[in-house]
C-alpha cells in the first residue's frame, strides 16, 4: 500500500504526548520519522509505568510507533552538529521544548529553514508563543483546567474532574499534523518551507469552544455536564436494573421513538416536552419520567428495544469491554506487527483509510537508541565514525 507521506523525512525533537503523537500521525501516514532522544533516558514516557507491557512504558508504546530512534547527546557541539545535518535533509521538523530552548540550541525557526529553506518547521507549545504566560510550561491537566475543560466536565457538585485521557495532548497533536499537512502542500505551491506553531491552550479553547459560545451569545456560565449536554435533552447516560445506558434522543422525532419504545406516549404529549428547547428547559422532569421506566428493564434488555425502535443508545463499557467488542474486532482498528521482544503486540490503528485500507506498523515503537547507527549512515556517517561518536557518550 502507497501511504500519503512515503518518501517524506521528519525529525521528531519531543516526547511525552502531544508532540509524540503527532510524528505518530505522520509515520502512519509513511513518513520515516527519526526520532531523536536523550542517552541514557530518553523521552520521559518510556518511565511513565506502570502499565508496562513487558519491560517497556504501555505510554511509550501508545504515541511512537512507525518511528526511528537516534539518541543524540544535544547538550555537546558533536551532537548538536548530528541534529543540523539531519534537519537540513529533513522535509519537516517538530520541536516541543520549553520556550527558548530550541533557540539555545541554534535551531530555532529562521536558523533551522537557514539550513534547509524547504523545511515545515513546527513548534508545539504549551501557551503560544504569545502573551503573559507563553514563557511557562504546560501540561493536559493543568489546560483542563486554565482553559475551562474541567469547568464543565463531571457532576455538579462534585470534585472537578479530568477528562479520563490526555485529550488536551492528543488534540494538540493532531492539530500539529494538520498544520504541518498543510505546510506541505504550500511548499508544493511556492517551493518555500513554512512554520507552523500550535498550543495546547489553543486546543483546550478549542474543545469549549461551543460552551464558549453560549457564554459570549448569552451570558450564561457553562455548568459541568454529568454524562449530558446542555443543549440537548434527552442525551445523557439513564439507569437500568443492573447499570447505566446512554440514549441519545436528539431530535423530536427521535424522542417520540424513545416513548414508544419505553411505552410512556403520555411524555410525547406534555407540553413541557414538546420540543427540545422544552425538554431543555424542564430537564430534571424529564430525566425523571423517563428514568422511572428505564429502571424497569435490564441494560441488554433496554438496549435491544431502543435500537430495534432506531433510537441511539449504547451500554457504558470499559476498557477491556471495548478492546474485545465484535465491532472493534470488526473496525481493523486493532493493527498488529511482528514484535522482536513482545508476540502478542497490537497496537490502536490510525482512524483513516485510504481506498479502504488502513495502515499497518512498519516498525514497532523503538528502544532508545535502536537506530543510531541506520541514521548516522544515512546522513553519510562511516562506521568509524560512528564509533567514535559512541565511544565519547554524543550517541547512544
Amino acid at each position: 500500500m502507497a501511504l500519503p507521506l512515503d518518501g517524506l523525512v521528519v525529525v521528531d525533537l519531543t516526547q511525552n504526548v502531544a508532540g509524540p503523537f503527532c510524528t505518530q500521525i505522520l509515520g502512519d501516514m509513511g513518513a520515516d520519522v527519526v526520532k531523536v532522544e536523550r542517552p541514557g533516558r530518553g523521552d520521559d514516557a518510556r518511565a511513565w509505568a506502570p502499565p508496562w507491557w513487558g519491560a517497556e512504558s504501555a505510554s511509550f508504546m501508545a504515541f511512537n510507533r512507525n518511528k526511528r530512534s537516534l539518541g543524540l547527546d544535544l547538550k555537546r557541539e558533536g551532537g548538536l552538529e548530528v541534529l543540523r545535518r539531519l534537519v537540513a535533509r529533513a522535509d519537516v521538523f517538530v520541536q516541543s521544548l520549553r520556550a527558548g530552548a530550541i533557540a539555545e540550541l541554534g535551531l530555532d525557526a529562521p536558523a533551522a529553514r537557514a539550513l534547509n529553506p524547504r523545511l515545515v518547521y513546527c513548534s508545539i507549545t504549551a501557551y503560544g508563543t504569545r502573551g503573559p504566560l507563553a514563557a511557562l510550561p504546560g501540561y493536559d491537566p493543568l489546560m483542563q483546567a486554565y482553559g475551562g475543560l474541567m469547568s464543565v466536565n463531571g457532576h455538579p457538585g462534585a470534585e472537578p474532574a479530568r477528562v479520563g485521557t490526555s485529550i488536551v495532548d492528543m488534540g494538540t497533536g493532531m492539530w500539529a499534523a494538520l498544520g504541518i499537512l498543510a505546510g506541505l502542500r504550500q511548499r508544493e505551491a511556492t517551493g518555500r518551507g513554512v512554520e507552523v506553531t500550535t498550543a495546547l491552550f489553543e486546543t483546550t479553547l478549542m474543545w469549549v469552544s461551543y460552551h464558549a459560545m453560549g457564554y459570549l451569545g448569552g451570558g450564561e456560565v457553562p455548568q459541568p455536564q454529568g454524562s449530558g449536554t446542555a443543549m440537548i435533552a434527552p442525551y445523557q447516560a439513564f439507569p437500568t436494573a443492573d447499570g447505566y445506558a446512554m440514549i441519545g434522543a436528539a431530535s423530536d422525532a427521535l424522542f417520540a421513538r424513545l416513548a414508544a419504545a419505553l411505552d410512556a406516549p403520555e411524555l410525547t404529549r406534555d407540553p413541557r416536552f414538546a420540543d427540545n428547547p422544552g425538554r431543555v428547559t424542564h430537564r430534571a422532569a424529564l430525566v425523571e419520567a423517563l428514568a422511572a421506566h428505564t429502571r424497569a428493564h435490564k441494560t441488554a434488555d433496554l438496549l435491544e428495544r431502543l435500537r430495534a425502535a432506531g433510537v441511539p443508545s449504547a451500554p457504558i463499557l470499559t476498557v477491556d469491554q471495548v478492546v474485545h467488542e465484535p465491532q472493534t474486532q470488526a473496525s481493523g482498528m486493532l493493527v498488529g506487527a511482528d514484535h522482536p521482544r513482545l508476540p502478542d503486540y497490537r497496537s490502536i490503528g490510525l482512524p483513516i483509510q485510504w481506498d479502504g485500507r488502513r495502515p499497518g506498523v512498519r516498525r514497532v515503537p523503538p528502544l532508545l537508541g535502536e537506530h543510531s547507527a541506520d541514521v548516522l549512515t544515512w546522513l553519510g556517517y562511516t562506521l568509524d565514525d560512528v564509533r567514535t561518536l559512541k565511544s565519547q557518550g554524543l550517541v547512544q
